[in-house]
């Protein structure tokens, strides 16, 4: 993924977040929350059906001990 690319979709993340956005469809608002309370973490495998996310598979949280 190129850096232009991972910068628009973390600023869409953080925008989406900040809102309560009624033109995003609700599977993308799950997903982003998700994303969100997840803070640290990998998403494996993520299904995507009609231009929506449909399934995480794998998923896990990483925890940081400073």
């Amino acid at each position: 993924m190129s850096d232009e690319i991972l910068k628009r979709t973390v600023t869409s993340i953080h925008e989406a977040k900040d809102r309560n956005d009624k033109s995003q469809h609700p599977a993308w608002i799950a997903f982003i929350k998700y994303c969100a309370a997840l803070d640290h973490g990998e998403i494996e495998l993520l299904k995507i059906q009609n231009g929506l996310p449909v399934l995480a598979e794998t998923t896990r949280k990483k925890v940081k001990f400073q």
